[in-house]
């Protein structure tokens, strides 16, 4: 009876404790919300509505709410000319790096040739490298090459300072891949690129999908190497939202719309890939 009852009290005593860790959590949730739910109010409130008052009145006086601010921002050439620069530069600089840092990894996790440790070293001091350090050097030979100032540039950018962490990320992967499989493949008579294809990207496609993650947002939100590299008829989102700005005021309603806007495509892309990030955030802790 002692023991049921220790029992029951026990269980009673885990379940507050899962409701007070439910609630802390659910706090921590709505604090970290708050900034994004205010700018998406403020995205929907007239520019003299937002230097009036604060973004939490709407939740009182919903009939502030208005989608001029969208309309406003979609009619002007600026804004949706740049929205398809960024998807012509995030999609091919993540294309090219995983397609590359696939091929390349592979070669570096099962292929013997000389040299192949030193350079492996090479690519992992390259992680080290600051984007800051190649700005002036690719911007005179982009400039020699005469793709300063356009698309081109800025992808090749983006692809060669994304292959070193993909080549690392992909290349780890690779050699947690039983070698009695590839073995079994070759013995069978299969070429390296049918054992490429048909074995190795299969099961590293969450290690992949994880990769175009993280290259696709960093690409898509990048504002420095655009400043640089661009111009007026190849800047992305970040940099012509930035140059909405006006002179003498803080046109936040230009800014929380655009930035709202900015967020859609890589919100679409996380999620549509979020069940193999997950499943290789778990492959990664169980090995």
């Amino acid at each position: 009876m002692t023991l049921q009852k220790r029992s029951v009290s026990a269980r009673i005593a885990g379940a507050a404790s899962r409701g007070f860790v439910n609630i802390v959590l659910a706090l921590v949730a709505v604090f970290w919300l708050v900034p994004t739910l205010g700018l998406l109010l403020t995205s929907f409130r007239s520019g003299a509505d937002n230097a009036s008052s604060g973004w939490w009145t709407v939740l009182t006086k919903p009939a502030e709410l208005t989608l001029q601010n969208y309309a406003n921002l979609l009619q002007n050439p600026t804004i949706t000319g740049s929205f398809w620069n960024t998807i012509v530069i995030a999609v091919p600089a993540t294309i090219l790096v995983v397609l590359i840092g696939a091929l390349a990894a592979y070669a570096f996790a099962w292929l013997h040739f000389p040299g192949r440790d030193w350079l492996f070293i090479a690519v992992i001091v390259l992680l080290a490298v600051p984007v800051q350090v190649a700005l002036i050097p690719l911007a005179r030979l982009f400039g020699s090459l005469g793709i300063f100032g356009s698309v081109l540039g800025v992808v090749l950018f983006h692809t060669a300072f994304g292959l070193p962490f993909a080549i690392f990320l992909l290349r780890n992967f690779f050699t947690q891949v039983p070698d009695e499989l590839l073995e079994a493949a070759r013995i069978d008579g299969a070429p390296e690129w049918v054992i490429f294809g048909r074995i190795m990207l299969p099961l590293a496609l969450p290690a992949i999908a994880s990769l175009a993650i993280f290259q696709f947002l960093w690409t898509w939100n990048d504002m420095l190497v655009a400043l640089i590299f661009t111009n007026s008829e190849s800047q992305p989102l970040t940099v012509a939202i930035q140059s909405q700005l006006r002179q003498f005021g803080a046109n936040i309603d230009v800014l929380s719309a655009g930035a709202f806007l900015s967020m859609i495509v890589p919100l679409i892309v996380f999620f549509a890939f979020q069940r193999y990030f997950v499943n290789a955030m778990l492959a990664g802790s169980q090995k």
